[in-house]
Formats: C-alpha cells, sequence, structure tokens
C-alpha cells in the first residue's frame, strides 16, 4: 500500500476472462458497458485481494453522504438557481491545469484565491455580480471568446477555452430553443430517475446535449463513462437532497466519476495496477490520447473497482449504514485530489 508499492510499476494479480467478478447490487448503463474492457484489458488490472483489504478498514470510516454546498450564495436565488448554476458550469468542468507548463487555473475572487472548480465557480458568481447572464441560454449560444476571456479572466487562461466556448455554443443553443434559455426546464421535463428506458434525465442529458455523451470506443464496442452529466446531477441530488426539492429514485444507479484523480487513490491502494509502459508515461507526463486503449482501460477500471469496492465494503456495515458508489468516490477523491503522485494526462472535454 502506499507510494513505495505504486512505485514498482508492476500490475497486481489480473482480473480477465472468466476469471472477472461483476458487481450483483447495481446495474446501469455504464457499468454494464464495461465488459469488453474488463475483460480484455493489457495496460491495467484490478486486484480483487486488494479490494477485499481496503474494504476490510474502510467499511469502518463515517463515508458520509457529503453535503455540497453552493458556493457564492447561488442557493439564495431557490432550486431552480442551483440547478442552473451546476449544470451550466458542469458543461466547462474540467481541464484546470496548463498542459505545457502544467500551472493550475487560480483566481482571486471574495477575498481569497479558488482554484480548479472552485476558481471555476468563483468566476462565474463574478460574472452574476457584473451582470452578465451567465445561467440564459440566449447568452450562452452566442457568447464571444472576448467575453469568456474576460468571464475567466485569472492568473492563466483557462484551459481549452476555445472548446469551452463552443460547448456554451452549442447548450446554450439547445436550452434557447427547446427550454425556454434554462437547465431546470430541462430537468423538470424529465422522470425523477436517471435511467428509465432511454428517458430518464441522464438518458436524455446525453441524448439531448452531445457535450453530456461521454462514451469512448474500444475493440469495436461503445463504453459509456459519463463523468459529467453524473458529477451533476450527483452536485444537485446532494445540495437539495434535504429540502426534497430534486428527487432521484435510482441514484444507486450511479457509477463512480471516472477522472483523474481517483484512479491515482486507486492505484496507490494497490487496487490498480498498471503495465510498466503505461507506468512509464504517468510518471513522465507524457500524454495519454483521449480515446486510447490506455486512457480507455484507466477510466472503465476505476468505475468497476469502484463499485466492487462498495460492495464489499456495505458487506461488513449494517443495513442502516450502507453506502452507494459516489460516496466512495468522494472519500478517495478527498484524501486524493492535493497528492504529489502524478495522474495520467489527457487532452479531453469529458473530465
Amino acid at each position: 500500500m502506499g507510494a513505495m508499492a505504486a512505485g514498482k510499476g508492476e500490475a497486481p494479480s489480473a482480473v480477465s476472462g472468466a476469471a472477472v467478478r461483476w458487481p450483483t447490487l447495481i446495474g446501469s448503463p455504464v457499468l454494464d458497458s464495461l465488459h469488453p474492457v474488463i475483460e480484455h484489458s493489457r495496460d491495467v488490472r484490478t486486484s480483487i485481494d486488494k479490494i477485499v483489504e481496503v474494504a476490510g478498514w474502510m467499511a469502518y470510516e463515517e463515508l458520509p453522504m457529503p453535503d455540497y454546498q453552493i458556493p457564492f450564495g447561488v442557493e439564495q436565488g431557490g432550486a431552480d438557481d442551483v440547478i442552473d448554476f451546476i449544470l451550466t458550469a458542469g458543461c466547462v468542468d474540467t481541464a484546470f491545469t496548463d498542459f505545457s507548463t502544467h500551472v493550475k487555473f487560480l483566481v482571486d475572487y471574495a477575498g481569497r484565491y479558488w482554484s480548479d472548480s472552485d476558481g471555476l465557480f468563483a468566476c462565474m458568481r463574478r460574472a452574476m455580480d457584473n451582470g452578465v447572464p451567465i445561467l440564459d441560454g440566449q447568452f450562452l449560444a452566442g457568447v464571444t471568446r472576448p467575453e469568456m476571456e474576460r468571464i475567466f479572466a485569472a492568473n492563466i487562461e483557462l484551459p481549452m477555452l476555445d472548446e469551452k466556448t463552443e460547448i456554451w455554443h452549442q447548450v446554450g443553443a439547445v436550452l434557447a430553443e427547446n427550454y425556454d434559455g434554462r437547465f431546470h426546464n430541462f430537468v423538470k421535463s424529465c422522470p425523477a430517475r436517471l435511467y428509465d428506458n432511454g428517458a430518464g434525465l441522464i438518458d436524455r442529458m446525453v441524448k439531448e446535449f452531445p457535450r453530456f455523451n461521454d462514451v469512448s470506443p474500444y475493440d469495436g464496442a461503445t463504453i459509456k463513462l459519463y463523468k459529467l452529466p453524473q458529477l451533476g446531477t450527483w452536485f444537485i441530488h446532494s445540495a437539495l437532497r434535504k429540502s426534497g426539492q430534486f428527487p432521484i429514485t435510482d441514484v444507486d444507479k450511479m457509477t463512480a466519476f471516472a477522472d483523474y484523480i481517483v484512479p491515482v487513490a486507486l492505484r496507490l491502494l494497490g487496487i490498480l495496477g498498471y503495465s510498466p509502459e503505461l507506468e512509464h508515461t504517468i510518471n513522465t507526463y507524457a500524454m495519454v490520447p483521449r480515446d486510447s486503449r490506455q486512457e480507455v482501460e484507466i477510466r472503465a477500471h476505476c468505475i468497476y473497482a469502484t463499485a466492487l469496492l462498495c460492495e464489499e465494503i456495505n458487506k461488513l456495515r449494517p443495513k442502516d449504514q450502507q453506502t452507494i458508489i459516489p460516496q466512495i468516490d468522494a472519500r478517495l477523491w478527498t484524501h486524493y485530489h492535493t497528492t504529489w503522485w502524478p495522474h495520467h494526462l489527457t487532452r479531453t472535454i469529458m473530465y
């Protein structure tokens, strides 16, 4: 366990072919799509033994439901503003480190500095303070690059600003045309389920807003990863669950939010193992191309291993202390998002 074990560059006992064990307590289009990757991976492996070992002590931690506070007083505008803010921000909530200099995005707002996603939220709140209608689809559909530069003015240019401008154009056009310019109208038009025979909230998000259709090819199959649509929905659920203003009946169908950090946590815990070639790529800060075999394997095994870890933890917890996968994801992300251990680098708008 820990950095010394992770530094060997050797994969732990492999999970492949008939040896693959699948979680039995949850089911989602994301998890169901992973079979080709988990069964035929070349560069990433999941250790079932390590999952059982880690569950043996993590099961006794608190593992609370995250109590996300929507930043900068946005919640004062009510549930509709919370939904609009989270999903508008979620469209561009990716890539906060300059790919060349490795300098992180940092903004000075309200008397302190904010980085990463918090910096994005701060910039959006600052724009709202200045009267910019940043939550309105009509504005998003026509926002210019100079306006984006002003909205996200910080220590560095927001990485992938051109791509993020185009994302807001596309999303804003859909909102303006179909939902009176607001995400909360889209959400209210969906059933209180993530997945509902193609008509659930996430089912429709990935169909109506291509920016959320986080899928990758793998040996001729389509692998569904859905990081941002799940994460945005989870943030809204966590922020509004106490008030009952965002009821979702199948939140247990969520998987881990496959990003840069959770795979690092699983790697350092010995749950994930990488081939020497992939280990070298990550440790030398070389790019792992979007949709490459290695990138898809990292993300797929992150989702798969976290689902199994959650299941093993619940075997050890009483019925009134059962947990769901996003709580395990939060535990891993919170403890490891500031680690010095390198994560894979991929230029992508999906996470």
